[in-house]
């Protein structure tokens, strides 16, 4: 989950920098008496901005699977206002818990936020040594250490190749496995950053040799791709006719699988060619695109750099069934 936030120096406070909130706020066209979902709390960024724009009777839900902005939102004192310690692939589920069956509106905000990349104790960063833990939700699931503990050569080459998109998966599979088999548990992030650099020939300028793999390691660890994939179909099916998804994804892996969801939601010709059927027998659109992705302006990147590969697309759901 992503706030895109900045960071100030260990120990100090956080400054609270959403990315693209005005416009991911306006792509909503929140109505006063409408019902939200904020998939991703983080630090309340967009969710702040959601009910500044929400009267009386509106109403916004929040998730977030980390415990840290699951405490976070505790500063959020608005009886509009519902917060649920779950993954947003829960969604129906968590609304359904609500007696809620229909929302005005879904915001996704993908990825990993700025606490949880500078909190070394998390695991997330290269920058930090810390236990290398990677895990979004604390409470369960295995560690990014417990899966290159016992995962295959195989395995670990597949997950950094897929989810890191690094032409140097091959190798660096092959020297992680040798340095646990020398005995040597790989237990910290600064230990795996250094096995990485040490199997990487070359990088893109600027990048450190660590950057891809984890990322890998985090979106599998996490079931990022898996948790947006199954979360999608959800939102088409709790808006309402009018309401809005919108999706902030950091990555081309999640940007493409947002661009495709929403494509097929749209595309009414996915029948074969010369299929005889007229055009008003084709099946409703139930979702439509609105307007082209968006992406954050050079003032922004300037802020906070972090928000650079951010890309925000917009869809309007039918009154198709």
């Amino acid at each position: 989950m992503s706030d895109g936030l900045s960071h100030a120096p260990a120990n100090a406070e956080f400054k609270h920098l959403p990315v693209l909130l005005q416009e991911a706020v306006e792509a909503l066209n929140v109505r006063p008496d409408g019902i939200y979902v904020d998939g991703t709390f983080g630090r309340g960024g967009h969710s702040r901005a959601i009910l500044a724009k929400l009267g009386e009777q509106g109403r916004l839900i929040a998730l977030d699977r980390d415990l840290a902005a699951v405490e976070a939102a505790k500063a959020v004192d608005d009886k509009r206002f519902t917060l649920v310690h779950s993954g947003f692939s829960r969604m129906q589920e968590v609304l359904a818990d609500l007696g809620i069956a229909k929302v005005d509106g879904v915001l996704l905000d993908i990825g990993i936020s700025s606490p949880q990349i500078d909190e070394a104790e998390r695991g997330f960063s290269f920058r930090f040594e810390g236990p290398l833990d990677m895990r979004m939700d604390q409470s369960k699931g295995q560690t990014a250490a417990e899966f290159l503990a016992t995962a295959s050569e195989q395995q670990i080459r597949e997950v950094i190749k897929e989810y890191g998109e690094e032409r140097f998966a091959k190798q660096i599979a092959r020297a992680i496995v040798a340095a646990r088999t020398g005995g040597d548990a790989i237990a910290t992030t600064r230990q795996l950053a250094q096995i990485v650099a040490g199997a990487v020939y070359k990088t893109e300028p600027g990048q450190d040799p660590a950057t891809r793999t984890f990322q890998a390691l985090r979106i599998f660890v996490n079931q990022e791709l898996e948790e947006l994939s199954l979360t999608l179909p959800q939102c088409a099916d709790v808006l309402a006719p009018g309401g809005r998804l919108a999706v902030i994804a950091f990555h081309s892996l999640e940007d493409r699988i947002v661009k495709r969801f929403i494509r097929a939601q749209q595309d009414r010709d996915n029948l074969p060619s010369r299929f005889p059927v007229r055009a008003s027998e084709l099946p409703p659109s139930r979702m439509v695109a609105v307007g082209k992705a968006i992406r954050p302006s050079e003032a922004e990147v300037k802020a906070n750099p972090r928000s650079r590969s951010a890309v925000l697309r917009v869809a309007e759901r039918t009154s198709a069934p």
